[in-house]
């Protein structure tokens, strides 16, 4: 079935896409949501009258994640958590608490569910979690557990002499 996203729907497509969908799916989850509508002439000609709007909507979002991705990509928060022996947590540490974590120490407020999908992080140490901002455009932060201040400004130096590093061998091979 032929339906008319009227929001993002991750895996699909954005607002506006005509897209194929399942008739249940659309009937009793997108429908009801308002999250599409019928692909009908009459909903497609609507389309078309809207497109420029949407399309200054999507230039917004997209400028509004770069700006986001600027502000964390790279950059370092710490959660703690309780630390058994050998470096274990005592359960995990959840996208919920990271998300919570950059509002505090970075001032950017992130959706937990756009928090490093599918792995928890169950040890100690500094691990690096990509947070999805907005379709294609995501930036990484390091998730720095149970590591204590003097370690954590070691490993962000540490972090930004490599980094440095990298930006001198890519132009060195652009020079070539």
């Amino acid at each position: 079935m032929k339906v008319i996203l009227l929001s993002e729907l991750r895996g699909k497509g954005g607002e506006g896409d005509v897209v194929d969908v399942a008739q249940g799916y659309a009937e009793n989850y997108l429908f009801p949501n308002k999250i599409a509508q019928p692909a009908t002439p009459g909903n497609i000609k609507q389309l078309e009258e809207r497109r420029h709007n949407i399309e200054k909507r999507e230039a917004e979002r997209i400028a509004n994640a770069e700006a986001t991705k600027a502000a964390l990509d790279g950059k370092s928060v710490t959660v703690d958590a309780k630390i058994g022996e050998e470096g274990q947590l005592f359960g995990s540490v959840t996208p919920a608490q990271i998300a919570d974590a950059i509002q505090a120490q970075l001032g950017v407020e992130v959706d937990r569910k756009r928090v490093g999908r599918g792995n928890n992080i169950k040890t100690s140490g500094t691990h690096p979690v990509e947070v999805n901002l907005y379709r294609e455009i995501s930036a990484t932060v390091n998730v720095l557990v149970g590591v204590t201040e003097a370690e954590a400004a070691e490993a962000e130096e540490t972090a930004e002499v490599e980094q440095a590093a990298e930006v001198e061998q890519a132009d060195e091979a652009v020079a070539e």
